[in-house]
Formats: C-alpha cells, structure tokens, sequence
C-alpha cells in the first residue's frame, strides 16, 4: 500500500521524537567504532591498563581533531591568498 506524503511525513516525525526522547542516537555504533581505532593505534597489542589506552586514545583523538582544525586554517588563507591575486 503506498503512503501519501503527508503520511510519510508523519511516520518520519513520529521516528525523530522516539529517537531523541528516548535518549538514543543511531550514531552510538560508529562513535564506538571511531574510538576503538584511536585505541588500536595507541595500544595495537592490547598491553596497556584500560585506563591509560583510554587516556592515550583520548590524546590521539585531540590531536586528529587539531591536525584537522590546522588544515581547515591553512586552506582558508591559502583561498583567501588565491582570491586577492
């Protein structure tokens, strides 16, 4: 049986308030899945206390995010450098 938009409408905002009242995300999985490469890369043998991977994977997630923030900065004024010529 094919719906109406109005009925696609309805289901789809029906669908967002369970998800946020409920106080879930769909993005638990990948958050998991990103956290456990940055321990991976700190701790590859799995040798370190849970504890001291965490902190080492949390430092490695601070500086991901710096070294993207940095590149985002450098290509803006590289833009704006290409935008005055």
């Amino acid at each position: 049986m094919a719906q109406t938009p109005e009925e696609r409408s309805t289901r789809a905002r029906l669908a967002a308030y369970v998800l946020h009242t409920s106080g879930g995300t769909n993005t638990a999985t990948a958050r998991a899945a990103y956290r456990a490469q940055f321990e991976a890369q700190v701790d590859p043998d799995g040798t370190l206390p849970p504890d001291e991977r965490a902190k080492r994977a949390r430092s490695a997630f601070g500086a991901r995010m710096a070294r993207i923030a940095l590149d985002r900065h450098l290509a803006e004024r590289a833009k704006r450098a290409t935008d005055k010529s």
